[in-house]
């Protein structure tokens, strides 16, 4: 395991910066839907961990680097689209021993509500993973993330299985 505890340091997001406040449900308003970078954008996240797995996969021989980035339900996240991804490759190319390491998007074209359909079909442990900005504890229901969460189950016609503090059903908007 590798922390990454810089991020509270540097800040500038809702989810490291604990004097910004993480949203409630916006996901109707033009921040949402690409036209601004929301509050919960946490600068240049991504590449920090890819950089970390970049260094691991070297150093272990790997030629795959795997990322669950999602760009079409994704907040407007500069770092969730496929271009950013091969720019990453090109500079991993460059800036690596022999240049034969590749970040894989595997889930990157698909909506939220496939990829929990992909994941019940699979036997994934859909139990192990979290999306709420807010708690650890309980998933807050009203967050950005947990609203697109829970209509990704409702919509693939199955339950969520982590605990909400509040399980007032999310109204299933279909999909694009």
């Amino acid at each position: 395991m590798v922390r990454l505890d810089h991020f509270r340091a540097i800040g500038g997001s809702a989810l490291t910066d604990q004097s910004i406040a993480v949203p409630e449900n916006e996901l109707s308003t033009a921040q949402s839907h690409g036209s601004e970078i929301p509050v919960t954008y946490v600068p240049f996240r991504n590449a920090h961990f890819l950089s970390v797995a970049v260094s691991w996969a070297e150093v272990l021989g790997a030629s795959k680097i795997y990322i669950g980035a999602v760009e079409q339900d994704s907040s407007g996240y500069p770092d969730c689209r496929p271009a950013y991804y091969e720019a990453f490759n090109r500079v991993i190319h460059a800036g690596t021993k022999e240049g034969k390491i590749d970040v894989v998007t595997p889930l990157i074209a698909l909506r939220k509500h496939q990829i929990v359909s992909l994941g019940l079909e699979l036997g994934a442990p859909l139990d192990l993973t979290w999306s709420c900005y807010s708690r650890e504890d309980q998933a807050c229901g009203v967050c950005d993330s947990c609203v697109l969460r829970l209509r990704a189950f409702q919509q693939a016609g199955a339950s969520d299985p982590i605990p909400y503090l509040d399980r007032t059903p999310v109204t299933a908007v279909s999909p694009k």
